[in-house]
C-alpha cells in the first residue's frame, strides 16, 4: 500500500485531533473526581527514616496530633525523595489498627495473654536476665579469664540509630554476652 504525503498528513492530523479531544474530555471527567488533599491544614516536619544506616529523608505531615502522611523528602541530599519498601511502609507502622498499644504477657505454659504494666515488666525482665546470666556465667576457661555468658544472645536491628546501637552493644558486652548479632547479617 502506498501512502502519499497528503494522506499521511491527513491521517496524522486526524489522529492528533482525536487524541486532543479524548484528553480534553477525560481531563474534565477526572477533574470532577479528584479527592481532597490529605495533607491540607497539616503541619509538615522533616525527619530521617529509622530503618537502616542510609539516612533517607522523610516529610511527616500531622494534623491534630495525628500523622496523616509520610513521604520521601525531595530536598534531602541522600535520598532525593526516594524511599525503599520499608521507608514507604512507615505510615502503616504509625497508623495501624493492629498495632499493639498495651503490654501483653503470656506466662509459661499458659494459653492466654494478659495485660501488664511497665512497672511490672521492667523489673521482671531485669530479674530474668540476672538469673540466666548468673546460671550460665563462665569466668575462666582453662587458664584464661573469659568473663562471658553463653545463655543469652542479643539481636540488634536496623531500626536503632547509632547511639542506641552503641549503648545496646555496651550493655551486652558489660553483661558478658558474646553472641551479639545484627539483623542485616541474618
Amino acid at each position: 500500500m502506498t501512502i502519499s504525503r497528503r494522506n499521511f498528513l491527513g491521517i496524522t492530523s486526524a489522529s492528533a485531533l482525536g487524541t486532543a479531544i479524548s484528553l480534553f474530555a477525560s481531563s474534565k471527567a477526572e477533574a470532577a473526581e479528584i479527592p481532597a488533599i490529605k495533607t491540607l491544614h497539616s503541619k509538615e516536619s522533616t525527619t530521617i527514616c529509622p530503618y537502616c544506616a542510609v539516612g533517607c529523608g522523610l516529610i511527616v505531615s500531622a494534623r491534630d496530633g495525628k500523622v496523616v502522611n509520610i513521604e520521601g523528602d525531595p530536598d534531602h541530599p541522600i535520598s532525593e525523595g526516594s524511599l525503599c519498601s520499608k521507608g514507604m511502609s512507615l505510615y502503616q507502622v504509625v497508623v495501624n489498627e493492629r498495632r499493639l498499644t498495651k503490654l501483653l504477657y503470656r506466662a509459661p505454659h499458659s494459653d492466654k495473654w494478659e495485660e501488664k504494666s511497665w512497672q511490672w515488666a521492667l523489673p521482671e525482665i531485669a530479674k530474668r536476665i540476672k538469673k540466666t546470666r548468673d546460671a550460665t556465667f563462665l569466668a575462666k576457661e582453662g587458664d584464661s579469664v573469659v568473663n562471658r555468658t553463653e545463655g543469652i544472645a542479643c539481636l540488634g536491628g536496623a531500626a536503632l540509630d547509632n547511639e542506641e546501637c552503641y549503648l545496646y552493644s555496651k550493655l551486652a558486652r558489660g553483661l558478658g554476652i558474646t553472641y551479639l548479632e545484627h539483623q542485616a547479617r541474618i
